[in-house]
């Protein structure tokens, strides 16, 4: 098939999965078109033939405020589906894509060319910037538009039932990860590099918005440093990070909390790490918590959305409620305190993660496609 991925190209869960799945179904001889304003950052062209990306172009004309990415992604779109005779639009994120999709189709089919449009919903398009008033109508229109739809996790599909009024019914595909990267792999830097030998290693990976509760993560992180020698990683960028790291140096955690800023290379800082914080307010999934199980790193998180569809309680880690950093940082300490416990829950989080493994998720999309073109 020739299928076209609309999605952000960013470090975000969403833009992560979109590239992932490309690349995956590339892999099984599918030809792969990313639309996008930037190359997704974690496409790999020069290694798989098959993969090609498209970029949206804005103008930028002094009459509008604000560009029109919608009508510019749209008429790209339509350029990209018949050049490449694409047979499937497969969008991730409700607005703006599955929006742009929409007209996309419109314009397609004043030229007889039908085609069809899979939506993937993740999560802040949905209970964020969806459910705002300005956007639900849009939001519902363009998932009732879509020929098949998709969500995260169960979690997110109940949301979006609750929020929208949804004619179209709607599949759970989990998120995924490719478990066999981390299958006997060689350490890739001296652990030293990120902390004194002795130290254990906390690691935090977020965008750094306000539902990420940054400032719970450092109050765990306390608590347990008072009684393991230990360090905070602190990777990502967004909006909070300032404030998180004025936060810290209240706290006088200036030489045990690092912030590393964005990283192509996650998988380099997770193999070290010891645990993984995840104490956020919401949670369509939480990919990056997948992320360090594969890694062999057990997860303290809420139980906020999808997360504890992927965090199995005493066995990857431990949920606790929203803002509950006391019970956090106990569950933290259970298993830093206990060697054996620790290496315990290395294991079993890996084994959690075989659960999400690609191999079982890529074909539940190549259905999805097949449904849709019967449509």
């Amino acid at each position: 098939m020739n299928i076209a991925i609309v999605c952000y190209p960013t470090f975000g869960g969403s833009g992560v999965v979109a590239t992932e799945l490309g690349i995956a179904l590339s892999k099984m001889g599918h030809n792969i078109h990313f639309v996008t304003y930037n190359q997704p950052v974690r496409l790999d062209r020069i290694n798989t033939p098959n993969l090609f990306f498209h970029e949206v172009n804005v103008p930028d004309y002094p009459l509008f405020k604000y560009q029109p990415y919608e009508l510019a992604l749209s008429s790209r779109l339509v350029d990209v589906v018949k050049a490449h005779s694409i047979d499937v639009l497969h969008v991730h994120y409700a607005i703006p894509h599955a929006y742009a999709a929409y007209m996309a189709k419109k314009m397609l089919l004043d030229e007889d060319i039908s085609i069809p449009i899979v939506t993937t919903l993740h999560g802040t398009d949905i209970t964020l910037v969806g459910s705002h008033p300005f956007y639900r109508p849009a939001v519902t229109f363009s998932i009732n538009h879509s020929d098949c739809v998709t969500a995260v996790s169960e979690s997110l599909k109940q949301d979006t039932l609750r929020l929208f009024d949804i004619k179209t019914e709607i599949k759970v595909i989990p998120n995924f990860i490719d478990t066999k990267k981390f299958e006997n792999k060689e350490k890739p830097c001296e652990r030293s590099l990120l902390a004194p030998t002795d130290d254990k290693i906390i690691t935090h990976i977020s965008n750094f918005r306000p539902l990420k509760r940054i400032n719970d993560v450092i109050d765990v992180f306390e608590q347990i440093s008072t009684n393991v020698s230990s360090k905070l990683l602190m990777v990502g960028e967004g909006p909070e990070k300032s404030k998180a790291m004025a936060y810290v140096k209240s706290k006088g955690l200036n030489e045990k909390v690092v912030f590393l800023g964005n990283s192509n290379e996650i998988d380099k800082i997770l193999c070290y790490s010891d645990l993984f914080l995840l104490p956020s307010e919401m949670e369509s999934f939480g990919l990056v918590a997948l992320e360090a199980m594969a890694n062999g790193v057990p997860v303290i998180s809420s139980n906020a959305g999808g997360l504890s569809e992927v965090n199995k309680h005493g066995f990857s880690g431990f949920l606790s409620d929203v803002g509950d950093v006391n019970s956090m940082a106990k569950n933290a300490l259970e298993l830093l305190l206990d060697e054996e416990k620790l290496n315990k829950f290395k294991k079993q989080a890996k084994k959690q993660a075989q659960l999400f493994n690609i191999d079982k998720v890529v074909t539940e999309y190549e259905d999805i496609y097949k449904r849709a073109l019967t449509k």
